[in-house]
């Protein structure tokens, strides 16, 4: 598969790592610590689970790293982005380096599976070759190349979560977050769609994916990072128990 999305020359982004978050904590106004003294590194190229219990934090980290929420304390660089340091007039510019796989999909029912890939370049006014020529590429990279004109209510779960991951990739984002991204289809499938996700990182896109799914983690293996009460009580590669790749 030639599959060359990643440039790794982006303007902006600091080679080596993708993520790094140094002595982070979070708390909410309501005094809940959602996030306690967490350190991590994504590194350039990395595929990494995030695990935990609902409420362990998974969620304030994704937030954290798309700039919905500040840190408390500490500091948080994304792709080259310091978003301590962040203007609110920039933080576009730093969710456009940034792909999201969806759990509820958020697919736009009205739009074929073309227009929903296509219409992430239309909103940052892509010239229209490009579109032409990005968006079948990337359909052709998921396996939806003869879906370009079905609706989301046509297709399965699977196909609507690989909808949703060629719409993550269109814009050739330094790094994909995966939220839960099995959470609404079949066990089956699920294997497919992570399968998918690591054929993507082999082929040089940073891959975090949150999941809840202990037996997925497993089955796969790799970097596996446990959130529990708010702190990184595990982070560790692993071996996978039968996934074959």
């Amino acid at each position: 598969m030639n599959f060359a999305l990643k440039c790794i020359t982006r303007k902006g982004v600091i080679r080596g790592f993708m993520v790094e978050l140094n002595d982070v904590s979070v708390t909410y106004s309501s005094g809940v610590d959602a996030l306690e003294h967490v350190s991590l590194k994504i590194n350039d190229g990395d595929f990494a689970f995030v695990v935990g219990a609902s409420g362990a934090g998974k969620s304030t980290l994704i937030k954290l790293l798309l700039k919905e929420i500040d840190a408390t304390s500490g500091t948080v660089t994304v792709n080259g982005y310091q978003l301590n340091r962040l203007k609110k007039k920039k933080i576009p510019e730093l969710r456009r380096t940034i792909g999201i796989v969806f759990q509820d999909f958020r697919l736009i029912s009205s739009m074929t599976v073309y227009e929903n890939i296509a219409f992430v370049l239309r909103v940052i006014d892509s010239p229209k070759k490009l579109i032409r020529k990005r968006v079948p590429y990337v359909m052709g990279l998921v396996g939806l190349q003869d879906k370009a004109n079905a609706y989301p209510n046509e297709l399965s779960g699977g196909e609507m979560q690989r909808v949703a991951i060629a719409r993550a990739l269109v814009n050739d984002p330094g790094l994909i977050i995966a939220d839960e991204p099995t959470g609404n289809i079949d066990p089956e499938l699920s294997y497919e769609i992570v399968d998918l996700l690591k054929t993507i990182n082999m082929q040089g896109t940073t891959v975090l994916m949150v999941t809840h799914e202990h037996e997925l983690v497993r089955r796969f293996g790799g970097r596996i990072i446990n959130i529990s009460a708010g702190q990184v009580v595990f982070d560790e590669i692993v071996e996978g128990t039968d996934y074959e790749a």
